[in-house]
């Protein structure tokens, strides 16, 4: 595999993409790294270093539409370890172009978005009958419909917090996907990761995320911002 690295793109004080460029099965594709470094815990749902915890870096990284790999987890591993990443990190894949990523900032807060809307829907949908084929699900079934929100917060936020910004970032999302038209709440591989500061010695970190706490509202505008900018 060939790895380029791509003059970063400038994105805020804190959550700076770079682009990243490989060839991969005869096609060129793209990924966006942000290194964030020491002193970030993050909370995700990515495939690679999902849940909660001090990460020092995200990976963004663009596959083929119809993605066949049975192992993303191993596959983001050694997109990172091309990268140059060590050490923990958070990795998530798309099928969109990545280099169209979209970002947005509020009071501090940013939030960069990468969306594929192709395949989309309504999360709560009927249950299909007994008799009917399972749909495919898991990496055998990667579709180019996948928005992915990475979002930082300059403060640090407690667990439950960190929680509940997760839960802000996917309102604030989907109000955007409905004020952009779009009959859906999302993709069924959409991925988020929130991450915010680890706390100074003697620092309390702020106990709510919410939409109408102060970060949780700021959270909320940047991560609306960037996704309506992605589908519009």
């Amino acid at each position: 595999m060939q790895h380029a690295v791509l003059p970063p793109t400038p994105t805020g004080r804190g959550l700076t993409v770079e682009r990243l460029s490989r060839f991969e099965d005869g096609a060129e594709l793209s990924a966006l790294v942000w290194r964030a470094g020491p002193g970030w815990r993050m909370v995700s749902s990515a495939v690679l270093g999902g849940g909660l915890g001090e990460r020092l870096w995200v990976l963004n990284a663009q596959v083929h539409h119809g993605y066949r790999r049975v192992d993303p987890a191993e596959h983001l591993r050694e997109l990172a370890a091309a990268a140059g990443l060590t050490g923990d990190g958070v990795g998530v894949m798309t099928a969109a172009d990545v280099e169209a990523h979209t970002r947005a900032d509020d009071g501090g807060v940013e939030a960069v978005v990468t969306a594929g809307i192709e395949v989309r829907g309504w999360a709560a949908v009927p249950a299909a009958p007994a008799t009917a084929p399972a749909p495919a699900t898991g990496p055998r079934a990667f579709v180019p419909g996948t928005i992915n929100v990475v979002a930082a917060v300059p403060v640090p936020l407690s667990d439950a917090a960190l929680v509940n910004a997760v839960a802000t970032a996917v309102e604030a999302k989907v109000q955007a996907l409905v004020e952009a038209g779009l009959d859906c709440s999302g993709t069924p591989t959409d991925a988020i990761c929130v991450a915010s500061r680890v706390p100074r010695p003697g620092e309390e970190p702020h106990s709510f995320a919410g939409p109408r706490s102060l970060w949780g509202a700021r959270l909320a505008r940047a991560v609306h911002g960037a996704v309506l900018d992605a589908v519009t």
